[in-house]
């Protein structure tokens, strides 16, 4: 029986481990969509530049494209890549890294203020963790479009994300001695739903909850789409945001 202050399980981490599955094996598609995983990739190896970082050693945790890892060895960083699969990041971590890099997934743990402690726990002395994480404000026309599929009794199909402040709180817990949280939104245009919903299904972005809700009916599906199209713009397009947090957090 769990203790009481044991955190609520709002995700599962079976769940988590099947979704990034299938999305590993639909990046192996030419048309796979991965450009929030990009854009947190290519925003992580700025910030490394603009702060003129030179990690000997580093923890990169779920970058499905490999691309981030390439790039530190590249520059001779000793680089550790693991996801969820082999990784349970409610766990503490083994290991000692100057470096850690978590990308789109602090969002799905079920015990984030552990988690963060752990990934704290796993930093040298001056060692910086960063992190990005999809943040509350994401995906408005999505949720707008899944509430109207079922307007007498909406099923929870969507994670409950977290917003800067209550970020910029948690890293506080966590004891990091010097931390910084900014947001920066990622725009992308649809014309449909599915595909939408498709490109998050690539990049490992569908909903892990402990307690899935049934598929929608075809009724339901149409309401979706329709209440969707009802933001588009004169192209014909919803333009969907992705509100993306970055955690930077130093130890001392």
């Amino acid at each position: 029986m769990p203790s009481a202050s044991a955190p609520p399980r709002i995700f599962s981490r079976a769940r988590r481990i099947a979704g990034l599955r299938r999305a590993l094996v639909r990046q192996a598609g030419a048309d796979a969509a991965r450009y929030v995983i990009d854009d947190m990739v290519e925003d992580v190896l700025e910030r490394l530049e603009f702060m003129r970082l030179s990690p000997s050693k580093a923890l990169v945790i779920g970058d499905l494209t490999g691309l981030l890892a390439l790039s530190l060895r590249g520059s001779g960083v000793e680089v550790r890549e693991e996801d969820v699969r082999t990784l349970d990041e409610e766990q503490p971590i083994a290991g000692e890294y100057d470096l850690i890099v978590n990308l789109a997934s602090l969002d799905k743990v079920n015990d984030l203020p552990g988690c963060l402690l752990h990934l704290r726990n796993a930093l040298t002395r001056d060692g910086i963790m960063i992190a990005s994480v999809i943040g509350a404000g994401s995906l408005a026309n999505l949720r707008r479009a899944v509430i109207a599929a079922e307007p007498d009794r909406p099923a929870a199909r969507m994670h409950p994300l977290i917003d800067n402040q209550s970020a910029a709180a948690l890293m506080q817990r966590a004891l990091f001695k010097r931390q910084v949280v900014d947001s920066r939104a990622l725009s992308v245009a649809y014309r449909y739903l599915d595909r939408l919903v498709s490109d998050l299904r690539d990049q490992g972005l569908g909903s892990c909850l402990a307690t899935p809700a049934p598929p929608l009916g075809k009724t339901a599906a149409k309401l979706a789409q329709k209440a969707f199209e009802q933001a588009a713009n004169e192209n014909g397009r919803t333009l969907e945001t992705f509100e993306i947090l970055t955690l930077t957090g130093w130890k001392r």
